[in-house]
């Protein structure tokens, strides 16, 4: 959190979805618990009071009248429940700073990302209408189905786990039941379930369990998901939709398709799995190799892509919107799926830590040997492309409906020439040699016509920043300083 903001690099920084000033000339803001409750509810932030973003997105300091009050009436106010649902901060994560060259006080508040099980941090002891969340244009108001999901996500038990009494054992799609029994016993032959008659095996794998209300045998929701039938599931799961397309050309809309509502198969993840794997990976060019007398068809790339698909429909938001979609290109793959990621992007991208929005499913994939446990699988995807030399895969996330996308380019790493780099440097430096020149000449003709100035209004008259500017003046052997702090100013040397 701590690398959000550092004192010496403030005349390099913008608001952004992850730092947010606010001038606080009359004390607290109000719009400050807005950004806290967006921050806790995505990444965490950084919130700067006594600081005043300008018309070029740089910022400068108004600096704070009484910074001891403010603090205090911030940490009354963070402590009162009904303001505020949480305090997630620590005494460490507010901080008082006074500027060398202005002299101005500045109060900095890191505020952390909350963890999953204490979101959503909510404002005004209104869950639903004091809940916002952060994107680049600043802090807006979630949507119910966005604090809903949030508060699905708070348990440990996952929403896969659930019981659906109104359903039956019956209802399940015998023929998908029937292939995945055959992909566990050829993964492991001889397992201990491999002899349970189907009942008793889909309560065993996370399929099935026993109601409370009946004490009988009902599909769990990652069983009517992962076996049921298309017509079934959306019962339950209203945005319930799977899709793949293929789009090699930009001229045809598509040049294959695969739908869950088409009515011409199962519609469950089963079998979307396995007809859209088989489609993902049919263009993949299989290195000639030998094991023994068997040739090996698998490699690095095909395991990559099991996780991806696997990874994507594991951690789907089933009650989200716009369900899963798949679009397969000439030179790129996405896979976006319904849902924000649980663990943050960054640790998503570092990996170490699993949190599947659907643990029962998980289990499923894990049994048939498709998906990492120990949260590998996401670095393993990004070490598969960097050792291929293809660009590297990038993660997005978006909300308002909250959905996530990996996106996997085929496309060789444009390689940069040492020469290039070197004279993109030289003519870099070359280009900034003469503006800085342009600019001394500037505040030479600037002094001479007013004979004296402060670094604030030669920096007016430039269009530069406060740091920029007296780096300059720094530079010029024909101008001196005199004074200190607020009263020093810039003269010609006589």
């Amino acid at each position: 959190m701590k690398e959000l903001f550092d004192l010496s690099k403030f005349d390099s920084y913008k608001e952004d979805n992850r730092r947010e000033v606010k001038r606080a000339e009359g004390g607290i803001p109000n719009s400050l618990w807005d950004t806290y409750s967006a921050f806790a509810n995505c990444y965490g932030g950084v919130i700067i009071l006594g600081v005043k973003e300008n018309s070029n997105g740089s910022w400068h300091t108004t600096g704070l009248k009484n910074a001891a009050k403010l603090k205090k009436d911030f940490w009354d106010t963070i402590n009162n429940r009904k303001k505020v649902s949480i305090n997630l901060l620590r005494e460490d994560d507010v901080e008082v700073f006074s500027m060398d060259d202005t002299g101005d006080v500045i109060m900095v508040i890191w505020v952390p990302d909350a963890k999953r099980e204490q979101k959503p941090v909510y404002i005004n002891n209104d869950l639903f209408g004091g809940t916002f969340r952060r994107n680049w244009e600043g802090d807006y108001h979630c949507t119910r189905l966005q604090v809903k999901t949030m508060l699905r996500d708070q348990t440990e038990e996952t929403m896969d786990m659930e019981v659906l009494d109104e359903a039956e054992i019956g209802d399940l799609n015998q023929d998908s039941i029937r292939g995945y029994r055959n992909s566990h016993k050829s993964f492991k032959p001889g397992h201990p379930f491999e002899r349970l008659e189907d009942s008793e095996y889909l309560r065993v794998i996370g399929a099935a369990a026993f109601s409370k209300e009946d004490r009988k045998l009902h599909p769990t929701v990652a069983g009517m998901l992962m076996f049921g039938n298309e017509y079934d599931i959306v019962r339950y799961f209203p945005e319930y939709f799977l899709d793949y397309r293929e789009n090699p050309d930009t001229v045809i809309r598509w040049t294959d398709r695969l739908q869950s509502s088409s009515g011409e198969w199962s519609g469950n993840l089963f079998d979307f799995y396995f007809r859209v794997y088989n489609k993902m990976t049919k263009d993949i060019k299989i290195p000639f190799k030998m094991q023994g007398s068997f040739r090996v068809d698998d490699t690095p790339v095909h395991r990559a892509l099991r996780e991806a698909l696997a990874n994507c429909i594991i951690n789907t938001d089933f009650y989200g919107k716009y369900g899963v979609i798949i679009i397969k290109e000439n030179d790129k793959l996405t896979l976006e799926n319904p849902g924000y990621i649980r663990l943050g992007k960054e640790q998503m991208r570092r990996g170490g830590k699993s949190d599947p929005r659907n643990k029962n499913l998980m289990k499923m994939f894990n049994l048939i040997d498709i998906g990492e446990h120990a949260g590998s699988g996401v670095p393993n995807i990004f070490n598969v492309w960097e050792d291929e030399g293809w660009e590297e895969p990038m993660i997005e996330e978006s909300f308002d409906p909250d959905r996530t996308s990996l996106i996997l380019k085929f496309v060789k790493k444009q390689a940069i020439k040492t020469s290039d780099k070197k004279q993109a440097i030289k003519t870099s430096d070359k280009k900034q040699a003469i503006k800085t020149n342009s600019n001394m000449e500037k505040i030479r003709l600037y002094l001479r016509e007013h004979e004296s100035a402060k670094a604030r209004d030669i920096a007016g008259e430039l269009g530069l920043s406060l740091p920029r500017t007296r780096a300059i003046l720094s530079e010029m052997d024909d101008v001196e300083a005199q004074g200190t702090n607020r009263a020093r100013i810039y003269c010609l040397r006589k």
